[in-house]
């Protein structure tokens, strides 16, 4: 009896340390080394399996097997784009003939656009997106698959502007731009700017929307209070009520995918 105890003790061992194994192999090589760190405190029972974003459910439940805990639930967390500005909406100083790559064209000329912080719209990030979350619409702009979507940062260190967050799918509210011009200096540059007026502000819940450096700044903390009163009055778009896939300016729309 005790033998098969033992027996059985070691093919459990033996299973988590496989699987988690598996797991931060597969996350070194996708450039995750945030999934070892991950894989340990699961192991020490510090946080649930469902709160890996990289796992598919199946999975999760097998660890949690495994380790002999539940698998928990955890809110699903997507890439946001801070930026509308696609080719429709966004004037142009210059045209860039080069390496596909936002980052080589910002080393060239700051990418040819005219808002210094808008979306170069070269696919950087869908480039380095392994999950296939990230497609590119007709107007030169990303749009992140939320069903895909595991929440990996890929994007965030990918963008050469910091455009990309990981955010609550239950976060609606998006200020969709970093312009740091405003009145009619930002909306000058793109039609969808943030040009400053603070009415989201104002019209918000209380403490919800702050403005910082003539930006629209959301406090995700209070996400309980989150409503559409925010967007009334937002006289370019800057500000959007986003349910699930996120797009740009003017009617979505997207190349070869579905979403």
């Amino acid at each position: 009896m005790n033998a098969s105890v033992t027996l059985l003790s070691v093919a459990i061992l033996g299973g988590v340390g496989l699987t988690f194994g598996i797991l931060i192999a597969v996350a070194h090589r996708k450039g995750l080394p945030g999934c070892r760190g991950f894989a340990e405190a699961a192991v020490r029972n510090e946080v649930a399996p469902a709160e890996c974003t990289v796992m598919g459910e199946d999975e999760r439940e097998d660890v949690a097997m495994l380790l002999g805990v539940e698998a928990g639930e955890a809110n699903k967390r997507v890439a946001r784009l801070l930026c509308a500005g696609g080719s429709d909406v966004a004037m142009r100083k210059a045209e860039y003939y080069g390496i596909e790559s936002c980052g080589a064209a910002l080393a060239v000329g700051g990418g040819g656009k005219g808002c210094a912080w808008g979306c170069v719209g070269l696919a950087d990030c869908a480039v380095a997106c392994d999950f296939d979350a990230i497609v590119m619409n007709d107007v030169d702009l990303p749009v992140v698959i939320p069903e895909a979507c595991t929440a990996c940062g890929d994007c965030v260190d990918a963008c050469p502007l910091d455009l990309f967050v990981i955010l609550p799918l239950d976060a609606h509210l998006i200020v969709q731009c970093r312009c740091l011009l405003e009145g009619e200096t930002a909306t000058g540059v793109c039609e969808v700017a943030c040009d400053a007026c603070g009415r989201c502000a104002v019209d918000a819940a209380s403490g919800l929307i702050e403005m910082r450096d003539g930006l629209a700044v959301i406090d995700y903390d209070r996400i309980d209070l989150e409503d559409l009163a925010a967007t009334a009055r937002c006289p370019t778009g800057a500000i959007a009520w986003v349910e699930g896939a996120q797009f740009g300016a003017g009617e979505p729309s997207l190349v070869g995918s579905e979403v």
